[in-house]
């Protein structure tokens, strides 16, 4: 059974960092999508970041040169250092892991990804 187990988060004020942690439990697949979405209140689903078990890795324009996802394989970890975080970024954030579907990582919230965290909370404050 995959499990996804989010800790992180949490409050900062804008210009500061959060990092988010994913750990991964019951994936034995040797392929990968590993991606972060997040929501806010009232708008529909935002694909973040998104890296494959090559270590290719995707952005949404928004985060391009402020998030970085990482893997940790040895712990099996995903992670989201998020840098110069803007009060837009505040949002639940959740991980989700899956086989690549269509040889590539999507970051399409419509696609459905097999496995999700639990969500994490980013507030970022003006």
């Amino acid at each position: 059974q995959v499990q996804l187990v989010q800790s992180g988060g949490g409050s900062v004020q804008a210009g500061g960092s959060l990092r988010l942690s994913c750990a991964a439990s019951g994936y034995t697949y040797k392929t990968y999508c590993m991606a972060w979405f997040r929501q806010a209140p009232g708008k529909e689903r935002e694909g973040v970041s998104v890296i494959d078990s090559d270590g290719s890795s995707g952005y949404a324009d928004s985060v391009k040169g402020r998030f970085t996802i990482s893997h940790d394989s040895a712990k099996n970890t995903l992670y989201l250092q998020m840098n110069s975080l803007k009060p837009d970024d505040t949002a639940m954030y959740y991980c989700a892991a899956d086989l690549p579907p269509y040889g590539y990582c999507p970051l399409d919230p419509r696609y459905e990804y097999m496995y999700w965290g639990q969500g994490t909370q980013v507030t970022v404050s003006s």
